[in-house]
């Protein structure tokens, strides 16, 4: 690593994709519905896999499901399900593509109640980031009380694939919390201090 390189999270290594994703999306907040469904096909997939592995087949995951739409994602019928049991492009997992048509229709009922599922999410922060100052990775969490809440309160509205490491690395990933490392230059950008 040259002297100008940028300081970051070690998590990244030495990937271009994964370095992409650490220093343009990752803890960035989210405010749109499309993406917060994204994630939440994506952070469910991860369920005991590596994120690299799931973010180098995110455009595969993008075309099986439809864009993340969330609408057409709900009308996907048992014979594009076992289509998509076949595509050696995605993680091929029967529950959790199953989940992912599950959870389309509870997220389309939530937005229904709520206005927009953006809507619903904040008010579990009162619509601002929490501000963590780990320093080293082992000091992250993979839970917390607030994720705790956030599965429970998923669970009860039909979401499936949603315990609290899933939604913990769901907050992350939206930019609820900021669990850039202090020491890395995107914690100060996305207002750490």
């Amino acid at each position: 690593m040259s002297s100008d390189s940028p300081v970051r999270c070690p998590w990244p290594g030495d990937d271009p994709r994964m370095i992409a994703y650490h220093d343009t999306e990752w803890g960035v907040p989210v405010h749109d519905d499309r993406k917060w469904f994204e994630f939440i096909i994506l952070d469910a997939f991860q369920a005991g896999l590596s994120w690299r592995t799931i973010l180098h087949r995110r455009e595969a995951f993008r075309m099986v499901f439809h864009d993340f739409d969330p609408q057409r994602v709900a009308r996907i019928t048992d014979t594009e399900m076992a289509r998509a049991m076949q595509n050696p492009a995605i993680i091929r997992n029967r529950l959790k593509i199953r989940a992912t048509v599950t959870n389309a229709h509870a997220f389309l009922n939530l937005q229904e109640a709520h206005g927009s599922f953006d809507a619903f999410i904040w008010t579990f922060t009162d619509g601002r980031v929490i501000q963590n100052h780990w320093h080293t990775p082992d000091a992250v969490p993979a839970t917390t009380a607030l994720s705790d809440t956030v599965s429970k309160a998923l669970k009860q509205k039909g979401f499936t694939f949603v315990g609290s490491t899933i939604c913990y690395a769901l907050l992350q990933a939206a930019g609820m919390v900021n669990d850039h490392l202090t020491g890395c230059f995107r914690h100060r950008e996305l207002g750490g201090s």
